[in-house]
């Protein structure tokens, strides 16, 4: 039932409110609320004195239209064009701030200039109902055309590319557009592309058969299978050689495969996702891809956006990591180290954020994260910091990572699947950490590697 208690309406007008499903409000060219159906009310609680407040207000808590504060406002694309406009925005609710689908429609008079507009909202969750964000956290423009782009195409079955800088998040994108799809209930299958021999990526890929090659004393399971109704992520794309790329686009063309020595033909079922930080158009060009599996897999190209592109989402980024990272104990970090990090590049982006902020947690005694626990490499290196750091013996990153996470697993007695949930980090991933560090060590022990 819409809230007409202010604004008096003609009735077709409250009709039409109240007939469109989902969460729905009516406002005037001045952003001002007149309405409001009761699917808003159920999803958002009664707020009080609604009716005669800014929709930025609302739904931003702003004091000026989304557009003078660094958001796309699909209320100004909407008059403009005269045309439906959508816009992913993240929204102040009653659970806090949510990612929500802004859908408005323009309403026009009789003399043909727009009098009204109705703003649909679809909060952004999974078949669950939960938020589906797999640590993924911003609300750039640049972040929230990302995330519309994943919004747009998960529903769909069409492959989707991942392009970006290394540690942009492609995989956390990946398992987010898994959620929001309609798969999200069958398994998500991580596939890292880089270093796969011929013989490994066969058998990874598809599976062998018992007495396949020397070493197969039993039948295995392919990836392909084991994404049956799910999601299948090929990570670093781009690493795949030539010799390999022609079977990949063997199984995409026909939807089919055979295990390794085997002679059944099975049946593909996957929804496919890959990712890459390299520039596969000038990899063609070249002749390091095959063009035919490019166009194969570029159907729906989504561009994750560097960190300094995004400065914006770094206060965001930062509060979340260092929940994650010191849970029992809420870190702070003081003015000279926060403009350290708000001068820094990150060309590892988010994920050496996170590495620097993981360095930063474990050399602070405090609650406080100052300058001299950042890597000299962030420029945090003046007179000031020199005279700070006297007598401090500086470790690399890998040195910290390396001891933080021997220690986490001897308290965790070992359990490598519980320290990746608590790091916020796939299993996969830890185990590459652990084997690229064992490796290392051997390698200082001048042993060589197994």
């Amino acid at each position: 039932m819409a809230d007409t208690q202010v604004a008096n309406l003609p009735a077709e007008l409250i009709s039409l409110l109240s007939a469109l499903p989902g969460p729905r409000i009516l406002v005037d060219t001045e952003y001002r609320i007149l309405a409001a159906n009761g699917a808003y009310y159920q999803e958002y609680g009664d707020h009080e004195g609604l009716i005669g407040r800014t929709c930025y207000e609302v739904s931003h808590h702003f004091d000026r239209p989304c557009d003078q504060c660094g958001e796309s406002c699909p209320r100004a694309m909407a008059s403009q064009s005269g045309r439906v406009s959508r816009v992913l925005h993240l929204h102040h609710t009653p659970r806090g701030e949510e990612y929500v689908d802004v859908e408005l429609i323009p309403l026009r008079g009789a003399d043909g200039a727009i009098r009204y507009l109705i703003e649909g909202m679809t909060p952004l969750r999974d078949r669950m109902g939960e938020r589906p964000l797999s640590g993924m956290v911003g609300r750039s423009s640049a972040f929230n055309h990302m995330l519309e782009l994943i919004h747009r195409v998960a529903p769909r079955t069409t492959a989707v590319l991942l392009l970006g800088e290394s540690g942009t998040g492609k995989e956390l994108a990946a398992q987010t557009l898994h959620k929001l799809s309609p798969r999200a209930g069958r398994p998500f299958v991580a596939v890292d592309c880089s270093g796969m021999t011929e013989s490994l990526f066969e058998s990874e890929l598809f599976g062998h058969e018992k007495g396949a090659f020397t070493g197969a004393s039993q039948r295995k399971i392919g990836l392909v299978e084991a994404a049956a109704g799910g999601t299948l992520f090929l990570d670093e794309l781009g690493d795949i050689p030539l010799n390999l790329q022609v079977k990949l686009l063997r199984l995409l063309e026909t939807g089919s495969f055979r295990r390794v020595g085997g002679v059944e033909v099975l049946r593909a079922d996957f929804r496919l996702v890959a990712a890459t930080h390299r520039d596969l158009t000038a990899m063609v060009d070249a002749g390091g891809f095959r063009q035919d599996l490019y166009y194969r897999l570029a159907a729906f190209p989504i561009l994750l956006p560097p960190l300094r592109e995004r400065r914006e989402d770094l206060h965001l980024l930062v509060e979340n990591m260092l929940a994650i990272l010191s849970p029992e104990r809420p870190m702070q970090i003081d003015e000279a180290a926060w403009q350290c990090l708000m001068r820094y590049d990150y060309p590892g982006n988010v994920r050496e954020l996170r590495n620097i902020l993981e360095r930063a947690v474990i050399l602070a005694d405090g609650l406080r994260i100052e300058l001299r626990h950042l890597p000299p490499g962030l420029g945090a290196q003046g007179d000031a910091a020199a005279g700070q750091t006297a007598g401090f013996e500086i470790e690399t990153l890998e040195q910290v990572e390396r001891r933080y996470l021997l220690r986490a697993l001897n308290e965790l007695g070992g359990d490598k699947r519980v320290l990746a949930v608590r790091l916020g980090i796939s299993l996969r991933t830890l185990n590459r950490k652990l084997q690229g560090m064992q490796a290392a060590a051997r390698s200082a022990q001048g042993r060589p590697s197994e």
